[in-house]
C-alpha cells in the first residue's frame, strides 16, 4: 500500500511539476539551470561513490538504535550496512545536488540532523573545506562507522555528534550565530520535523537555505511540508520531490515552485 502511495504521489508531482520554461522568478530560474539541472562532475564525487561502494559490498550485519519513525523495509533493529547504504543513503544525483546547494550559497556552517553512513555529509563538506559541517546521528553503531568513512576520505571540516536530536540539537543551535544551511534527514515524523524545523528557525537569516529529504516519505512527512511552506518566514520553496528546498530572502516573493528534477 505505501510503495502505491508513493507511486501516486510522485505521478501527481510529475504532472504538477515544469521545468525551466514554467518558472517566472529570475532567481529559481537560475537557480534550476545553474544549479538543480547541472551535471558538472567534480573530483570529490568520485572518492565519495567509491566509500559507498564498498558499503554495498559490505556484508556486515549492525545493531540499529532507532530514534526516528523507523524503516519502511523491515523492523528488525538488526540490519546490513550494504541495505542501509541502499536504503538510507542519498542517491549520487541527490548526493551532488547537495555539494552544488553549498557550493552556490557558501555557508559558513551547514548543519545536517541525520547522518546515517555519511554519504550525504560527506557531498556537504566536499563544496569547501571553509565550511564547517555539523552533523548528528543518533544510532551509536551508525555513527562509528561513519566516523572511519570520514577518517577515509581526510575531510577535516566535519564535526560528527552521537546522540538524540533533541538533547544535542538545543546545544548545537546555541552555540551558532547564524544557521546558513540546514539538511533536515532524520527522523521523519511531522512533529519532529516541525519542531526541529522551528528550532533552527530561530538562528536563521534573510540568506539561510533549508533542505528537506524525503517530503513525501509519509502522509505525515506531506503535512509537514504544507506547514513549512506556509510558515509566514518562508518565502520561497522548491518542490523537487525526494527533496524540498526552502528560502527566507523576503526580497523573493512567496511562491512555491514544483520542479522536474
Amino acid at each position: 500500500m505505501e510503495k502505491l502511495r508513493l507511486l501516486k504521489d510522485y505521478l501527481i508531482y510529475f504532472f504538477k511539476s515544469t521545468n525551466q520554461h514554467g518558472i517566472h522568478s529570475p532567481f529559481v530560474f537560475e537557480l534550476y539551470n545553474n544549479i538543480i539541472k547541472d551535471q558538472t562532475s567534480f573530483y570529490a564525487f568520485a572518492d565519495i561513490e567509491s566509500i559507498r561502494a564498498m558499503l554495498l559490498l559490505s556484508k556486515q550485519e549492525i545493531e540499529v538504535k532507532d530514534f526516528g519513525a523507523g524503516s519502511k523495509l523491515t523492523t528488525s533493529n538488526k540490519r546490513k550496512i550494504s541495505s542501509i547504504v541502499k536504503n538510507a543513503a542519498k542517491s549520487p544525483k541527490y548526493g551532488q545536488l547537495l555539494f552544488r546547494l553549498v557550493n552556490r550559497f557558501k555557508p559558513s556552517t551547514v548543519l545536517e540532523i541525520g547522518t546515517s553512513l555519511g554519504i550525504s555529509t560527506m557531498y556537504l563538506a566536499a563544496a569547501s573545506k571553509k565550511t564547517s559541517v555539523i552533523t548528528i546521528e543518533g544510532c551509536p553503531t551508525i555513527s562509528k562507522i561513519a566516523a572511519i568513512n570520514f577518517k577515509k576520505i581526510d575531510f577535516e571540516n566535519i564535526t560528527l555528534h552521537n546522540g538524540s536530536f533533541d538533547e544535542i540539537l538545543p546545544k548545537i543551535i546555541a552555540k551558532e550565530n547564524v544557521l546558513g544551511f540546514v539538511f533536515f534527514d532524520g527522523n521523519h515524523t511531522k512533529n519532529a520535523t516541525l519542531t526541529y524545523f522551528n528550532w533552527c528557525l530561530e538562528k536563521a537569516n534573510e540568506q539561510s537555505v533549508f533542505v528537506f529529504d524525503d517530503i513525501y516519505w509519509s502522509e505525515e512527512m506531506k503535512c509537514a511540508w504544507e506547514e513549512i511552506k506556509k510558515h509566514p518566514k518562508v518565502t520561497t520553496t522548491i518542490d523537487l520531490f525526494f527533496l524540498g528546498i526552502v528560502f527566507f530572502n523576503p526580497e523573493l516573493s512567496k511562491e512555491h515552485f514544483v520542479l522536474r528534477f
